[in-house]
């Protein structure tokens, strides 16, 4: 049995690169870029970064083009896939890419936003704009958990709309 699969997780180095084959396909290319660190035998801190090439196909493409944009923190999982070409120098060149079958986003970066209209009427309103999270607060009772279980599935007629804790 073998096995071609890839997980990285890195950021963006550029927008993504739509086209569309002639049958209609949609198709984007963007790079990503991970990176290892380690202190080698003397102690000191090293870094390496590699610079990845990601192609995706149909909706995960059009997906990419509407929601990814450069130095964003990716998931990409995938299988790798190297193409080979002659060039107009006559010259036979290969590329090596991983092909993704799937993609998460990593977590939005502060004061970032995908709808430049929204982001301006933002920066407008206000120079700082901060997101409320709400504070959920539980108040134990001194009942026992059979009690309370028993007391929270015991409904009248007409309690439909009340808050029940989860």
């Amino acid at each position: 049995m073998n096995l071609n699969k890839v997980y990285l997780i890195g950021r963006l180095t550029q927008d993504p690169d739509v086209r569309s084959t002639p049958s209609g396909q949609s198709v984007a290319s963007f790079g990503l870029a991970t990176n290892r660190v380690w202190n080698d035998a003397s102690g000191q801190k090293q870094e390496q970064v590699e610079f990845h090439n990601i192609v995706v196909w149909r909706r995960l493409a059009d997906i990419a083009a509407q929601y990814l944009k450069k130095g964003q923190l990716l998931m990409v999982e995938g299988r790798l896939q190297t193409r080979n070409w002659v060039g107009q120098d006559g010259v036979k060149r290969y590329r090596t890419e991983i092909v993704a079958d799937n993609f998460q986003m990593g977590p939005k970066a502060a004061g970032s936003s995908r709808d430049s209209s929204a982001q301006d009427s933002a920066k407008q309103s206000s120079t700082e704009v901060k997101e409320d999270i709400p504070v959920i607060q539980v108040e134990e009772t001194g009942t026992d958990s059979k009690e309370q279980n028993s007391n929270q599935t015991q409904t009248k007629e007409g309690d439909e709309d009340e808050v029940v804790p989860f």
